[in-house]
């Protein structure tokens, strides 16, 4: 049992993951709410379905993706369930970038060119980043580590 609980929650008292963990689940919990709720500009939930269909994305794997951006944001923000969030985020951004980003090539259109999406570098980023957290924990000042502590 100890060692699920070290799986799911162990972590070091990280000021790196904390300052990664933070970011994410900002970045994370903002495009989610866009998603879901069409705050900070976006379309909300059902223009996001409506989006992703033409994508061949099915509804439900739509749903599951833009719960797991805003809610799995707010758990990195506050540390809680930060490993298994990051590997759900994790998944979410390889999807992305085998539906979307792929065929625009490595780089953000940065020129804003028309026709032309954004390449797969962010995503390579955040993914880089919820790796991090996926191996180490969530940091210190997370609900993880009160927990399961590592460490000193």
């Amino acid at each position: 049992m100890d060692s699920l609980v070290d799986l799911v929650f162990g972590t070091f008292a990280s000021r790196s993951h904390l300052v990664v963990r933070l970011g994410l689940g900002l970045i994370f919990f903002a495009h989610g709410a866009q998603k879901v709720f069409g705050w900070f500009g976006g379309s909300g939930l059902r223009e996001t379905i409506a989006g992703f269909k033409q994508m061949h994305i099915p509804p439900a794997a739509t749903v599951a993706a833009a719960l797991v951006e805003c809610f799995g944001g707010i758990a990195l923000l506050v540390g809680f369930l930060a490993r298994p969030v990051s590997l759900a985020l994790i998944v979410v951004m390889l999807v992305a970038i085998a539906k979307v980003h792929a065929r625009h090539g490595f780089f953000l259109n940065w020129s804003v060119t028309p026709g032309r999406g954004h390449g797969w570098e962010f995503n390579l980023a955040l993914i880089a980043m919820a790796l991090a957290i996926l191996i180490g924990g969530a940091g210190m000042w997370s609900i993880d580590r009160a927990l399961a502590p590592w460490g000193g």
